[in-house]
């Protein structure tokens, strides 16, 4: 352990600052696709029921009408948080009728035109419509299918009384919001050296339906009759077979700094690419098709593991809301859905999370040459292809290292963090996760995507599309058994009816016609 990590602990340790640790604030984003009931993308418009997709705090979509997007609220406990993401499912199924929410991160049998995969509709406010254009944009650019893999979106922030008491210890004299931003950056930085471990532990993605990659070249193995796997990958949605980009693969943006992510997120943003000029803003109809011709359309088009956040204002771009009042929060991206576990992530992958989290938050966070960047890429690209191989090496600072080896260390490093959790909240549950996580270290059957492969093999006569179709089944029975009470089934009611209201409201407010709505948006 670095003396600084070793300061920086023994400062968290004292009885003020355990408070503090407590005050880490949390918050879950669950996608999963609708399904009908022969496993088919639902064609279906989004639930009227669960009111609307544009103003509801707890249900949207993302990019396809299909794609179902459940939001915590910003929750404190671990317990409360869970609580939460458990009644909003048990609303979201008693009013879904006949279909089901497809339980992987890797898309369910798709048509086979591209054509009849339905994109996220928000209404005709300028706010919705945009929301839809940027939708248009994702499928000229990069095609439907890409859009409709889903996954976890897990927020997370340390107490700003955390923070504030480092700065103090260190004689740090910038302003508060310049120290927090810097060191949540330095914590992104320690997350994409060690991200890889992440998709060991929790990749869950080791095979697909065939339906996703029709007429593309690949190399993965067939499974069954209309599967497809690689029999060491850990997580297919991660790799290049999932979020393909050819586009973003020359994109280099910085987290050497705030300013530094701002100014490369900015250029991306502003950078002419000539294919996307080619295409143009309207097709051949007149109709928008995307909402400008630059590298990026705006900073979300970006696909990235983790990203700083700032609660932005209504109409503000993301990157506007971080320079004017700095990083709030991050929120990590790589997680796949759980298919074992009823809400897509466990109680016990929150725990570990938030150890990995505050150790990266912790340990130094030197800057990153594009060397170390590209080989902490290589590193996280190998295992989420071949992360269970045995013997499998990674580069730790330009030297071959056994992805055992190095988790095994990580997880040393990373004790002290989960103590300190246990000791603040009166729990063991941070160190049982840890616990569990050294365990699939040891023995790579214990990995999601191991059980995943094993499963198939075992129970569904080696096809994917019957086990994800028996725990899409078994995950419905689990949340219409526990309907809500009624006071709690009425709240999620007036929700949605309130949520109708203020899209209505929006609607209706709208002074300035869309193309003016779209050119001030952009020049933020």
């Amino acid at each position: 352990m670095s003396p600084l990590l070793k300061q920086r602990l023994d400062l968290l340790a004292q009885a003020p600052r355990q408070d503090d640790l407590r005050g880490a604030m949390h918050g879950i984003e669950k996608e999963s696709l609708r399904i009908n009931n022969r496993g088919e993308l639902s064609q279906q418009a989004h639930p009227p029921a669960w009111g609307s997709a544009l103003t509801h705090p707890s249900i949207t979509t993302d990019y396809s009408e299909a794609l179902v997007e459940l939001i915590t609220p910003v929750s404190q406990g671990i317990d409360e948080l869970f609580a939460e993401l458990d009644s909003i499912h048990r609303f979201a199924y008693s009013e879904l009728g006949d279909e089901l929410l497809w339980t992987e991160s890797m898309p369910c049998i798709l048509p086979a035109c591209d054509n009849d995969i339905p994109i996220g509709w928000y209404g005709t406010a300028n706010v919705g419509m945009l929301k839809h254009v940027y939708r248009r944009g994702l499928a000229v650019r990069y095609g439907k299918p890409m859009q409709c893999i889903a996954g976890i979106h897990y927020n997370f922030s340390l107490a700003p009384a955390l923070w504030q008491a480092m700065q103090q210890q260190e004689g740090d004299a910038r302003s508060a919001q310049d120290y927090q931003s810097e060191r949540y950056v330095g914590l992104i930085r320690n997350f994409r050296r060690y991200a890889w471990l992440l998709m060991y532990l929790f990749g869950a993605s080791p095979a697909l339906c065939a339906s996703f990659l029709q007429g593309r070249d690949h190399q993965l193995q067939p499974l069954g009759n209309k599967g497809l796997y690689l029999p060491y990958a850990t997580s297919l949605r991660m790799s290049d077979l999932g979020y393909n980009n050819d586009a973003q693969a020359g994109l280099n943006i910085c987290y050497n700094s705030l300013e530094s992510y701002i100014v490369s997120m900015r250029k991306a943003i502003s950078l002419p690419y000539p294919r996307y000029a080619e295409l143009g803003t309207h097709d051949a109809d007149g109709q928008w098709q995307q909402l400008n011709t630059n590298l990026l359309q705006i900073e979300n088009e970006f696909y990235s593991s983790i990203r700083p956040k700032r609660v932005a204002h209504s109409g503000e771009k993301p990157v506007h809301a971080l320079a004017e009042r700095g990083v709030e929060y991050v929120e990590v991206r790589c997680l796949d859905i759980d298919p074992f576990a009823p809400m897509g992530i466990e109680p016990s992958t929150a725990y570990f999370l938030d150890s990995f989290l505050l150790f990266c938050a912790l340990a130094e966070s030197p800057a990153m040459s594009d060397q170390e960047c590209q080989s902490s890429g290589e590193n996280f690209d190998l295992v989420v292809m071949r992360g269970r191989e045995p013997g499998l090496q990674l580069t730790r600072k330009g030297q071959p290292c056994g992805l055992l080896e190095w988790g095994e260390h990580l997880l040393d490093n990373m004790a002290a963090c989960a103590d300190l959790l246990d000791q603040a909240h009166q729990t063991s549950a941070y160190s049982d996760s840890l616990a569990q996580q050294r365990a699939k270290l040891r023995d790579p059957a214990l990995t999601p995507s191991a059980r995943v492969l094993a499963a198939i093999s075992e129970e569904h006569e080696d096809s994917f599309f019957r086990f994800a179709m028996a725990q899409s089944e078994a995950h419905r029975e689990h949340f219409l058994a526990r309907p809500l009470d009624a006071a709690e089934q009425q709240g999620f009611v007036e929700l949605a009816r309130q949520s109708l209201a203020d899209q209505q409201a929006l609607e209706q407010a709208d002074s300035i016609d869309f193309d003016t709505y779209v050119e001030q948006y952009l020049a933020q």
